[in-house]
């Protein structure tokens, strides 16, 4: 692994059973750098996330975090190593507090409870209520801020704006600039192409299992083809 890499997949297959999902997929997340993976529904996105947090492990290829070759170990190893999972669907723990979900996976470092309560101020005024009782939005960025208070190097969400009103989706799109202008590693997964483009440095698109485009996030948003024929975005 490059020195100055936090992720780097390489060459990775997975499978589901004996469906062949991934082919060959490679991607590098650099330090500090913010990194988009896009693509439309079934291209495989999900699939490679839940490859690099250890749910669904590689018959093939290499990933590597932070130095250390991580494709086989248990996900809670992987974890512990430093990636922080948004998960898809926000997967908040609904009879607990706000606070009880942000404690469960804590550890020391930048990102303590009061500086999450900064950044999302409306989980500080809901920090007593149960998360089952929050606004989808309001889960979200439960979410991201449980993510954030186990003081990832690498922060991975998955469909992080999906569902949610345009509001909410510039909240969580400002809360990504501010974390990558932080220095915070960042690999997002998403189907908002406009907002993606925003936060991200560079950006991938995946179609069929494989990365069809590499490049700065500005040149894809000046790539009308790309966009129309992988992304369906005129």
């Amino acid at each position: 692994m490059s020195a100055e890499s936090v992720l780097e997949i390489d060459g990775v297959h997975t499978y589901y059973g004996d469906s062949h999902i991934l082919h060959g997929v490679s991607l590098r997340v650099g330090a500090g750098e913010a990194v988009a993976l896009l693509g439309r529904n079934g291209a495989g996105k999900t699939t490679l996330i839940r490859s690099v947090v250890g749910f669904t492990a590689p018959r093939a290829g290499r990933i590597g975090f932070a130095g250390q070759t991580i494709h086989g170990r248990p996900a809670h190893a992987i974890a512990r190593l430093g990636v922080g999972l948004v998960p898809q669907g926000r997967r908040i723990f609904a009879p607990l507090s706000v606070t009880e979900n942000l404690m469960l996976g804590a550890r020391r470092g930048e990102f303590s409870r009061e500086r999450v309560f900064d950044l999302f101020p409306r989980l500080r005024e809901r920090q007593v209520q149960g998360g089952g009782t929050l606004s989808g939005g309001e889960q979200q960025m439960l979410a991201v801020a449980r993510a954030l208070m186990t003081n990832p190097r690498l922060l991975v969400l998955d469909e992080p704006t999906e569902g949610l009103a345009p509001l909410i989706v510039r909240e969580i799109g400002r809360i990504l600039t501010v974390l990558k202008q932080e220095g915070l590693s960042i690999l997002l997964v998403e189907q908002n192409v406009a907002l993606a483009l925003r936060v991200a440095d560079r950006v991938y698109v995946m179609s069929k299992g494989q990365i069809v485009y590499e490049g700065a996030a500005a040149a894809l948003a000046a790539d009308e083809d790309v966009k129309r024929r992988f992304l369906g975005v005129s």
